[in-house]
């Protein structure tokens, strides 16, 4: 490992804490157990996921050895950063479904060699008895979970904390203890988890981790963090045509972020943020659908955007009527995935369109739908067909 190791790891972090731990850690002489815990509580990894994914990529590469723990029993609380209230609990089925999804789709950006890779979940050691369970909460304070901003910030607005979500710092830091982690990596929102854990390691007599936080990548939106509850996100399981052509719909500002963190790269400065947004469109597709796939996406992008007609390709699907019509909102809600009220303001905005005539009805007479293709935004085709009676 080079002199130099710290600072291509650290390259693109927020913050490495305490300062000078990781290239101390390094000096250890033998590849280190680099931790990140990802929670199941959704069914897929978005963009976002992928920009700690790819430093662990980065560890893995350096002859590192990455634990990725999926938090299956973490998921039963749900992590508290960001949040206002408690998060609804998932189901165990819930949880399952989502850890196989995550682990899958984790592969897309991971070395799956097991030399480099070590997968566990937390369940295996977090299903603890009533003695253990006594011994975990005895390593920190109420002050010093008080401490954490988010829960200062829903105090001071009377707003409740849970002692479930209390728990939560003490559990993922007792991961840290369980993997015997040298490094915790995650976002700039669980610094306050990643250095108590450095805490809960010492009480147990461990050596504490160092700690690498990576920016929150900005959604699609260009206002929030990514996530899939706010709908501005871009899932790696996405169709090529979502991955590309909801990157081309980013705003201009959020080009020198995304080649950043997605991309390990700097924006070129001074260049057409048209072109750069199609370069950025296009390696993004490739990675996660090849090659082949960007090519023809990019293809289409230009026949559509341009003006030059509909893609060459349009899925079919299947509508029924009730009582002689078909109500337009469930309909495009069903098969684009949007909330009715989404789809309400873009027939009112005029981007929903039959054969390329706007909409303007929200109960539509099948005859009038079988057969013709929906439009829905810019980039959103249907080919509709009556489902058999």
């Amino acid at each position: 490992m080079s002199p130099a190791a710290d600072q291509e790891l650290a390259r693109g972090a927020a913050e490495v804490l305490p300062a000078g731990e990781l290239a101390r850690k390094l000096e250890l002489g033998r590849p280190l157990r680099v931790k990140l815990g990802i929670d199941p509580t959704a069914p897929d990894i978005h963009l976002g996921h992928t920009v700690v994914l790819r430093k662990l990529r980065d560890f893995q590469d350096d002859g590192h050895l990455v634990v990725l723990i999926i938090g299956d029993f973490t998921a039963r609380v749900g992590d508290p950063s960001g949040r206002s209230e408690l998060r609804p609990m998932l189901t165990v089925e819930e949880i399952e479904a989502n850890a196989r999804t995550y682990q899958e789709q984790a592969f897309k950006v991971l070395h799956d060699d097991p030399a480099r890779l070590e997968l566990r979940r937390n369940s295996e050691w977090l299903d603890m008895d009533m003695t253990d369970l006594l011994a975990l909460v005895r390593t920190t304070t109420v002050g010093q979970l008080l401490e954490r901003d988010d829960f200062a910030k829903r105090l001071a607005r009377s707003e409740p904390v849970s002692v479930l979500e209390l728990l939560y710092p003490l559990m993922q830091g007792y991961d840290s203890v369980a993997v015997a982690a040298d490094v915790e990596l995650g976002g700039t929102d669980q610094t306050f988890n990643l250095l108590l854990g450095r805490d809960i390691q010492r009480a147990y007599g461990q050596p504490e981790q160092a700690v690498l936080t990576m920016p929150l990548l900005l959604g699609v939106d260009g206002r929030e963090k990514m996530s899939k509850s706010l709908g501005n996100h871009i899932g790696v399981t996405d169709s090529p045509l979502d991955v590309y052509g909801r990157t081309m719909s980013i705003p201009d500002s959020l080009l020198a972020q995304w080649y950043q963190l997605l991309l390990g790269r700097a924006l070129e400065r001074g260049g057409d943020p048209l072109t750069a947004k199609r370069v950025l469109a296009h390696e993004l597709t490739a990675l996660y659908h090849g090659a082949g796939a960007a090519d023809h996406e990019a293809a289409e992008w230009d026949r559509v955007q341009r003006g030059r007609g509909q893609p060459s390709e349009i899925e079919e699907a299947l509508f029924s009527a009730e009582n002689g019509s078909v109500h337009l909102p469930g309909l495009i809600a069903e098969l684009f995935d949007l909330s009715r009220s989404e789809v309400r303001r873009l027939i009112e905005q005029g981007a929903v369109s039959i054969d390329d005539a706007a909409v303007s009805e929200v109960d539509v007479r099948p005859e009038d739908l079988d057969g013709r293709v929906l439009r829905v935004g810019k980039r959103r085709f249907k080919r509709l067909r009556r489902a058999p009676a």
